[in-house]
């Protein structure tokens, strides 16, 4: 496969937004012809986009009433809680900062959210959860982190900071300094790192990004950093920490392992229990997992009859 001018790290390879409009779109800029570049990004988006909302929003005295009590809560350090007329707030644990921080975080929740047996974070960050959320007991969400609407976190989610969550998802893995896009689904244990998600991306059963050399643990100082080598040209990122980045309405199948540095272009179907090498797939493309018959990975055109 041909990719001219390195099309693959441009943003439009994987996301169209002109089609699927992202409301964190801004998070791209300056980083078109280079995708890698926004997971660079996350960390200071998610920290001005939440002290900005806070902001503007005149310490959202305007919209929400700040909570004081929470009796049934663990609670520890400082923070901050605002609720949405029609909001349901019962989280089982919040963690704030400690006293000497400079800046106290706060949840933000909008109305017909519902955090009832949660665990909340914000020793290191706000966090803020758009209109009709669920959270459910026994996930675990970590500041910074910016939730839209209308998303299920289910038992066992656990976001571990740095995580910019669009709208109509559904979550249960672990995920962490990530972008993902609307109408996204991780409904089953999983792990996604380091990476960004496009609109209606998939994740089966147990789908894992790795997201660190193996060779991490080994090497001696300068650690090896993920690279990709395309059409014979080699794109060294300069980061010691990347998965992958996933385009719009790509589906990755149950027990798949997908290598730190891999693209996966537009549409593009990953069959079960594939070893998914770090590289550039589709658009458009079907990746099936036979050994037996072709070695590694069969690869042809994604069609619209499959």
């Amino acid at each position: 496969m041909a990719l001219s001018a390195a099309s693959f790290l441009h943003t439009s390879f994987y996301f169209d937004f002109q089609k699927h409009p992202f409301e964190h779109m801004s998070l791209f800029e300056g980083a078109s012809h280079n995708v890698v570049d926004t997971l660079d990004n996350i960390g200071p988006y998610t920290r001005t986009w939440l002290k900005n909302r806070r902001e503007e929003s005149n310490s959202f005295k305007d919209t929400a009433e700040e909570a004081k009590q929470f009796s049934s809560t663990i609670t520890t350090g400082q923070f901050l809680v605002y609720l949405e007329p029609g909001a349901i707030f019962a989280p089982s644990v919040i963690t704030g900062c400690s006293a000497s921080s400079p800046e106290i975080f706060y949840v933000y929740v909008s109305k017909g959210t519902r955090l009832i047996g949660c665990s909340l974070d914000l020793s290191n960050g706000s966090i803020y959860l758009g209109v009709n959320n669920s959270v459910e007991a026994f996930s675990g969400l970590i500041g910074p982190a910016i939730f839209g609407h209308n998303n299920s976190i289910r038992q066992g989610a656990y976001f571990r900071g740095q995580t910019v969550i669009g709208d109509n998802g559904v979550f249960r893995g672990e995920l962490k300094n990530v972008v993902v896009m609307n109408g996204a689904q991780f409904p089953h244990p999983s792990y996604l790192g380091d990476s960004i998600c496009g609109y209606k991306s998939h994740f089966g059963n147990q789908v894992t990004t790795a997201n660190i050399s193996i060779f991490d643990a080994v090497s001696a100082e300068p650690k090896p950093s993920i690279s990709v080598t395309v059409d014979g040209k080699k794109y060294d990122f300069r980061r010691r920490k990347m998965g992958a980045i996933i385009g719009d309405e790509s589906q990755v199948g149950c027990n798949s392992v997908i290598d730190p540095g891999t693209f996966v272009g537009l549409r593009s179907v990953v069959y079960s229990l594939t070893r998914l090498n770090r590289g550039v797939y589709g658009p458009n493309e079907l990746i099936k997992n036979k050994p037996l018959e072709k070695g590694v990975l069969e690869r042809g055109p994604l069609r619209v009859d499959q």
